[in-house]
């Protein structure tokens, strides 16, 4: 089975791969199907990021696409950046600048005020129209400090208290474990496994 991933992202392309590598299923980037148009993410909703870029590519390369939309919402400042994550600080914004703009929303906040939570949607949708929506959540602390070298995003700011470290201190595995992407992804290895005889990831 064939599977496209609407996105550029080479972090996050890596991170879907690795999770599914024992599947069976073949992911395919945007970079494996030749041009596509940009896709504005203007929506208000993950879902409904999600699911525009899922369509439109779906409809496009007439194969089966999975798209996510994710953010981090902070409760102490309204749940932003939320939808806004990857631009934050500008629709040109570095992961450097979006962190530097929340450190700076929450400074001089204490541990009870830098309560966070990284959300994940995934649409996986067909060229007919018909989409499917799975979601995960993970709770954690927004850190005084980035730590880490791995991931990417805000995973340097995001404490995981369970571990006491950082989403980029924690190995792929452990993270991919426990991510919100890592549990949306797993419910989409559970209902295409309804369609097929592949394995679910552990």
């Amino acid at each position: 089975m064939e599977l496209v991933v609407a996105t550029t992202n080479a972090g996050k392309l890596r991170e879907i791969r690795r999770l599914l590598a024992e599947t069976g299923i073949e992911v395919l980037g945007l970079e494996d199907m030749g041009e596509f148009p940009q896709i504005v993410e203007d929506a208000d909703t993950f879902s409904e990021n999600a699911r525009k870029k899922a369509l439109t590519v779906a409809r496009i390369c007439n194969r089966l696409t999975l798209a996510d939309d994710s953010g981090l919402e902070v409760p102490a400042i309204g749940n932003a950046p939320g939808v806004h994550s990857a631009r934050y600080a500008g629709e040109n914004a570095t992961d450097s600048d979006n962190n530097r703009k929340l450190l700076a929303a929450l400074d001089g906040l204490p541990r009870e005020g830098r309560k966070a939570r990284f959300r994940c949607t995934m649409a996986l949708c067909e060229p007919d129209g018909a989409c499917r929506f799975f979601t995960g959540t993970l709770d954690g602390l927004v850190l005084e400090a980035a730590r880490g070298e791995g991931g990417f995003g805000y995973d340097p700011l995001f404490l995981v208290p369970e571990y006491g470290k950082s989403l980029a201190e924690l190995s792929l595995d452990i993270k991919n474990r426990i991510s919100h992407r890592g549990q949306a992804l797993r419910q989409v290895a559970a209902h295409l496994q309804n369609r097929s005889d592949l394995p679910i990831p552990n």
